[in-house]
């Protein structure tokens, strides 16, 4: 007999959000209303392998794993954060333009971590 597996409730070390992405996703927060944390998902297959992307959520899922850490709620479903384990968000300015940056995402799963609409991912 096997028994359902138990899903993470929240995430302790699996992913790490640096200083300047924390900043920033606890300041888009701030100015939503109605919106309580960050879902970072994952998705994909085919040709370019796994993506990520975030997005405001107003409340946990089922399966959810949560991070709370100064201000800042992600949610993550069971799925995603298999995937995610041992990735750093980071918060990026190079000249004009700034973007979300996802790094050691996918290491062991051999997928990819770039994303050319990252930037604008949690932001809109």
């Amino acid at each position: 007999m096997s028994a359902l597996p138990e899903y993470k409730t929240t995430i302790t070390d699996e992913i790490t959000v640096m200083p300047a992405a924390h900043e920033k996703l606890v300041e888009l927060l701030k100015s939503e209303e109605d919106i309580n944390g960050v879902r970072i998902f994952v998705s994909g297959g085919g040709c370019g392998g796994m993506t990520y992307g975030m997005t405001f959520s107003e409340a946990p899922g089922a399966h959810d794993a949560i991070l709370e850490q100064d201000g800042l709620t992600l949610y993550v479903d069971a799925v995603a954060l298999g995937f995610l384990n041992g990735v750093e968000i980071d918060f990026v300015q190079q000249g004009v333009g700034a973007s979300f940056v996802f790094k050691n995402a996918f290491a062991a799963t051999g997928g990819s971590g770039a994303c050319g609409g990252c930037g604008g991912a949690a932001g809109g």
